[in-house]
């Protein structure tokens, strides 16, 4: 497709900050989530998040420029947190911790707000800027992994080389990845079982799917057989602003469940970056659902090598 930004808004399915660490090194593994926006004041996330940063195409971060980094730059008024799905990041945030209490967070707003609540359109530079700032940042906050639980289904028609060729977005996570930084993105909810959103269509990003409870996959999962990498919980219940629970259901979520494992995975095996992705494909369980049967649910369990530690069901 003809490279051109995308100015369609990338579809997702503060309060005052508490003291967040911003230390410049942790030992602790980081994951960078690139969402909406935070409240850091969530208990559970006390000791949790290690920055906020925020980039975007319009003057629109706390500071009033399209960049910040610092306590409050993923940050948003309590009165509009919870409007036009900028809840989402928080939520996400939740999930990521509770699927791996072990890992920490580094938050990455990449979509705007106006004054009144409002989204701005994000595009493709967006992203990339983000991913590469992940990139030139990953030492200094110890980040392992990066997960975009967002994206567009403005594709090329089915059957053809569909997926968007940004040079820059894929140049970036290509980047990250031969840093042994792999970057997981959600294949989205469009009930489209030929063509997974943009950017989890590019191959070298993780595209990661939705099981339900009972570990089928759900039906509004979008899916490509060859370019969905794996599967993973989707519907569960998790905290969103102001630490209210919410039931949610989406590739969203296993897009965080996916990456948080992926990061107990690497401790677990005791190596990461493609090798591990490799590693955790060879070992996953099948599944069926109504577009057929699949074997790529994420699993931490080696049942060759009779591992037989398990972190989480998804």
């Amino acid at each position: 497709m003809k490279n051109k930004l995308i100015t369609a808004a990338l579809f997702i399915s503060l309060l005052s900050p508490v003291a967040v660490a911003q230390a410049s090194v942790t030992d602790t593994p980081v994951l960078a989530v690139l969402d909406t926006g935070i409240d850091t004041t969530l208990p559970q996330f006390k000791d949790k998040i290690v920055g906020e940063v925020c980039i975007l195409e319009w003057a629109l971060c706390p500071n009033g420029t399209k960049f910040q980094e610092g306590p409050g730059a993923a940050s948003m008024p309590a009165d509009l947190i919870n409007l036009n799905g900028f809840d989402h990041g928080t939520i996400m945030t939740d999930v990521a911790i509770k699927s791996n209490p072990n890992l920490k967070v580094l938050f990455i707003k990449i979509i705007g707000n106006t004054s009144t609540g409002l989204r701005k359109p994000t595009g493709e530079s967006t992203i990339s800027s983000a991913l590469f700032w992940v990139k030139e940042n990953a030492a200094k906050y110890n980040i392992k992994a990066v997960s975009i639980s967002q994206g567009t289904h403005v594709l090329g028609a089915a059957g053809t080389n569909y997926c968007p060729t940004y040079t820059r977005t894929v140049s970036a996570i290509d980047s990250l990845m031969s840093m042994n930084i792999p970057v997981f993105s959600a294949v989205g909810n469009n009930r489209d079982y030929a063509r997974i959103d943009w950017p989890s269509c590019i191959p070298t990003a993780i595209a990661v799917g939705a099981v339900d409870q009972i570990n089928e996959m759900t039906t509004y999962t979008n899916n490509d057989p060859v370019l969905l990498d794996f599967l993973a919980i989707g519907n569960m219940q998790a905290a969103g602003p102001g630490n209210v629970l919410k039931n949610i259901a989406g590739t969203s979520a296993s897009t965080q469940v996916a990456a948080a494992q992926y990061i107990s995975a690497s401790n677990q095996f005791g190596y990461s970056g493609q090798k591990l992705i490799d590693k955790l494909k060879s070992i996953a369980l099948p599944t069926t659902g109504r577009q057929g049967k699949f074997t790529k649910l994420l699993s931490l369990v080696d049942v060759k090598s009779s591992t037989v530690k398990v972190v989480s069901r998804g």
